[in-house]
C-alpha cells in the first residue's frame, strides 16, 4: 500500500525568526538538488503546548497539515499528526527513558510503525555536553522487522537543513515532514 502523498526524498530548511520557528520544506530532484517547494512549517516558541502547523506556500493562507501535543509540557507527551481537515495521519512520541543516552522516538501511522533513534552514540553523548551547533544529528526509524521506514539526516551546516530520506511507501509525506521538523523544533535546535 503506497500512502496518499508519497515522497521519497526531500529536504528540510529552518529559517531565522525572532518568535518562531520556520521551516520550508522542499521536494529533492532526482539529481540529488533541491527542488519544488512544498510547503512552510511554523513552531511558535515558548507556547504551553507545542503545535506546529503547515502551510501549502509562503502566503500561509492555506495550513495544510500539523501536529499538535495531546498534553501541556508532559515529557512523555504524544504528537497527533493531522491533514488540514484535522483526520489523523499518524503520530510520534520521544521515548523519555531510551533518550537519555541517544534520542529515542516512536512513530506509528497506517499499517505501520517504528522506532526511530539517533544514528551515533558518539554524535548523542557529544551533544549533551557541548553546545556545538553543527553536529550532524542523524535519525533513522525501522520497524519491528528492521526494515527502514525513514530516515532524517542534517548537514554540516551552520543553519539547520535536512535530508530526508523515506525508502517505505506507506509513510505519507506529511508524516515524515512532521517528523523532520519535530526532530528539530522538539530538540529545540
Amino acid at each position: 500500500m503506497t500512502a496518499q502523498m508519497y515522497l521519497p526524498s526531500f529536504f528540510v530548511k529552518q529559517r531565522f525568526a525572532m518568535t518562531t520557528n520556520r521551516y520550508e520544506l522542499y521536494a529533492a530532484n532526482p539529481d540529488g538538488s533541491m527542488g519544488q517547494l512544498m510547503g512552510l512549517a511554523e513552531q511558535k516558541r515558548l507556547a504551553l503546548k507545542e503545535q506546529v502547523t503547515f502551510y501549502s506556500d509562503a502566503t500561509k493562507s492555506r495550513p495544510v497539515f500539523g501536529f499538535k501535543a495531546r498534553k501541556v509540557m508532559d515529557l512523555n507527551s504524544g504528537y497527533d499528526i493531522t491533514d488540514e481537515v484535522g483526520a489523523p495521519l499518524g503520530f510520534f512520541r520521544k521515548e523519555f527513558g531510551a533518550s537519555l543516552m541517544r534520542s529515542t522516538y516512536h512513530l506509528e501511522g497506517p499499517g505501520y510503525a517504528g522506532v526511530g533513534q539517533e544514528r551515533s552514540q558518539a554524535v548523542a553523548l557529544l551533544r549533551r555536553f557541548t553546545e556545538l551547533p553543527f553536529l550532524p544529528v542523524h535519525f533513522d526509524f525501522v520497524a519491528p522487522d528492521g526494515s527502514r521506514l525513514m530516515s532524517s539526516e542534517r548537514q554540516m551546516t551552520l543553519r539547520d537543513r535536512y535530508t530526508v530520506t523515506v525508502p517505505d511507501q506507506r509513510v505519507d509525506f506529511r508524516v515524515a515532514a512532521a517528523v523532520a521538523v519535530g526532530l528539530d523544533a522538539l530538540m529545540q535546535r
